[in-house]
């Protein structure tokens, strides 16, 4: 697609190569991978671009440092500002810090400490207002007008598109043949970027949106219906309500297709990079597996390129998304058993699960529920098996010798 057919765009294919130029040598040069277990899985030739190896562990330093790069000297002398308590406010204070530009960022109050702390560290002045994303802009806003400042968009802006267009450069020098790439979706940078990138190489290639279900803002603006968004996703960073403006242009005349994802595809996606491609995804870097495995029908077959867009995902979080993929695999299981309450049956119990092959995590003895007999005693017994069927084998033995469970 040469730049003479993409002239009512905002950005074009050169604005990109330029970018990339600037990029050069300041930001890392992501690997991008074959992974033959997600293919085997998927049925998809599935490649894999990390930009969770950023130094920020995201894409977003790409369009930040791209849009530093082009301001005045009056404007990086006053100094810059941004609205985040994600991946683009490090982006921002890193390379603002890098490039001597004094940096304000304002976030919500409820923005987790170690966020805020790790966004100080890059140097940035940090600012805490309000109790959400929009509150915080807002004061963004204010700041900027009174001091004047130059206000960094994390999406709504030429610079910032162009620069996050030169991960599709990236991939598609990695390997020509990708005919397919799947993007997240928040407010649209990084899909309208790489969409004109890739396009602009390979106008039959397919570029295919990701978003939450819960916010699937892009979705309803293309669809021309009223946008409802909301709910805890798990994908943070893709969790929109307002799309930008120039992004929504970009995806209205080149995005194939827009997929939704449930959370439960979300969480099965990051325990997938973390146990086969041993690398930590965050909900929206993990969202373009996701939708992978929630529509396998649509890429089988396919030369797929998936960009593991940011790694910032709290250490609670992750841990909480890897126990609870355990317990859907049923590799944890609770059961309740309800026996008579004397001397030895708990330890009874226990040789039998262990005489199976589980390991007992924890127990829980009731002897107070109105449900057991007054002589009674109710167990409930978490117990880690091999697998689903491994699981049922300790059922079974448990039934067999009398102590029939209840799973939970």
């Amino acid at each position: 697609m040469p730049d003479t057919l993409t002239s009512t765009l905002p950005v074009t294919l050169s604005d990109i190569e330029a970018a990339a130029r600037v990029l050069e040598g300041q930001i890392v040069h992501t690997p991008m991978h074959y992974s033959r277990t997600l293919s085997a899985i998927t049925g998809a030739e599935v490649w894999v671009k990390f930009e969770n190896l950023q130094f920020t562990a995201a894409f977003k330093e790409r369009g930040a440092l791209n849009r530093l790069t082009h301001l005045s000297e009056a404007q990086r002398k006053a100094g810059v500002i941004a609205a985040s308590a994600g991946n683009h406010s490090q982006g921002v204070a890193y390379h603002s810090r890098r490039l001597g530009i004094p940096a304000t960022i304002v976030m919500p109050r409820t923005t987790p400490f170690s966020k805020v702390e790790q966004t100080r560290s890059h140097g940035a002045e940090i600012v805490l207002h309000g109790l959400n994303f929009d509150e915080a802009k807002a004061e963004a806003y204010n700041i900027c007008q009174r001091e004047g400042l130059t206000f960094i968009h994390p999406f709504d802006d030429p610079h910032v598109m162009a620069g996050q267009g030169t991960v599709a450069l990236e991939m598609l020098a990695q390997n020509p043949e990708l005919d397919t790439l799947i993007v997240p979706i928040g407010g649209g940078g990084l899909i309208s970027g790489m969409a004109i990138a890739a396009k602009g190489i390979n106008p039959n290639i397919s570029i295919v949106g990701v978003q939450a279900s819960m916010y699937p803002a892009m979705l309803c603006e293309i669809e021309g219906r009223d946008v409802h968004v909301g709910g805890a996703t798990i994908a943070e960073g893709i969790a929109v309500r307002d799309v930008g403006r120039l992004p929504l242009q970009v995806v209205r005349d080149l995005v194939d297709e827009i997929l939704l994802v449930e959370e439960e595809h979300l969480e099965q996606a990051i325990t997938l990079y973390v146990n086969v491609e041993k690398t930590v995804a965050e909900g929206a870097g993990a969202a373009g597996l996701a939708a992978l495995l929630a529509h396998p029908g649509k890429f089988k077959g396919k030369k797929v390129g998936l960009v593991l867009c940011g790694g910032n995902i709290d250490t609670r979080l992750l841990a909480s998304v890897l126990t609870r993929a355990l317990v859907r695999e049923k590799r944890l299981a609770s059961i309740r058993i309800i026996g008579d309450d004397r001397p030895g049956l708990l330890a009874l119990v226990s040789k039998i699960i262990g005489d199976n092959g589980a390991n007992i995590m924890e127990v829980a003895h009731n002897r107070l529920a109105l449900d057991v007999p007054a002589k009674g005693a109710e167990f409930d017994i978490l117990i880690e098996t091999r697998d689903s069927q491994h699981t049922q084998d300790v059922i079974d033995a448990l039934t067999a010798e009398g102590y029939p469970p209840r799973p939970l």
